[in-house]
């Protein structure tokens, strides 16, 4: 019995020895932002993995089914979902790829889980003049730590937003970590701009401005045209191929 006993004891502190040989050290999210309302969203989940829990992260990162959730499990923590995500808003090609550990001199290593996703209706878009296009970010998206004031950026936890090169940024609050504005207080060629841990974004306010091209004004022109009345190319396309098949038809009668 008292073997039995200490087995036991063993097993259960062997189980919680397996919950806590993983660490979440930092969280990074980046939101590609381009001139359509969708954005490509890369976030990356550092990991340190004790001595004893080496060989168990090697044989789950084999396990290619497992699936986000799972790795949730796997590592304890609800870090590991998308940030990016809102109840109107639909994500699309996600991919998980766990990365290999790398093996520290005390024993033990880090690892990065890193998942991507597209996320639809990240902006919405205004017309202002000619060939410029207001996009202004939906917060309604974020899916960070809700506190009494609400969402802020967990701890370890970086915000990185990248807009188009030829864009122009015209709001934006709370004013970024990273790069720091000129004396004239704006952002002039800046296109990556970083918030670090515990920045609130309850009163998140990110847009900026693109001016099109002549050359993608004409082509987003006929794009428009072609989108609108392509049905009526088709059934113009139908009917030619049956009225060439009805002439030809006839004239074998004769």
């Amino acid at each position: 019995m008292k073997l039995a006993y200490v087995s036991i004891l063993a097993l259960c502190a062997m189980l919680l020895n397996l919950h806590a040989s993983f660490n979440v050290t930092y969280l990074n999210t980046t939101v590609v932002l381009n001139t359509s309302t969708s954005a490509h969203v890369v976030e990356k989940l550092g990991v340190y993995v004790s001595n004893t829990s080496v060989s168990q992260y090697v044989q789950d990162r084999q396990a290619f089914n497992l699936t986000l959730n799972d790795w949730q499990k796997v590592l304890g923590t609800t870090l590991l979902t998308e940030h990016i995500i809102g109840p109107n808003s639909s994500i699309s090609r996600f991919t998980l790829l766990p990365g290999p550990i790398i093996l520290g001199q005390g024993g033990g290593g880090t690892a990065v889980i890193t998942f991507s996703y597209d996320v639809h209706n990240v902006t919405t878009i205004r017309n202002i003049a000619p060939r410029k296009f207001d996009y202004t970010f939906n917060d309604n998206l974020f899916n960070f730590e809700h506190t009494a004031g609400g969402q802020a950026l967990y701890p370890n936890t970086r915000l990185i937003m990248v807009i188009p090169k030829s864009a122009e940024i015209v709001s934006i609050y709370p004013a970024p970590d990273y790069p720091l504005s000129n004396y004239v207080g704006n952002y002039s060629n800046a296109t990556v701009f970083s918030w670090y841990a515990g920045e609130p974004l309850s009163k998140f306010q990110f847009s900026y401005i693109v001016t099109q091209s002549l050359q993608s004004e004409v082509v987003s022109y006929f794009s428009d045209i072609y989108n609108a009345y392509s049905w009526m190319l088709y059934l113009a396309m139908i009917v030619l191929v049956a009225a060439i098949a009805a002439y030809a038809y006839f004239n074998l009668r004769r």
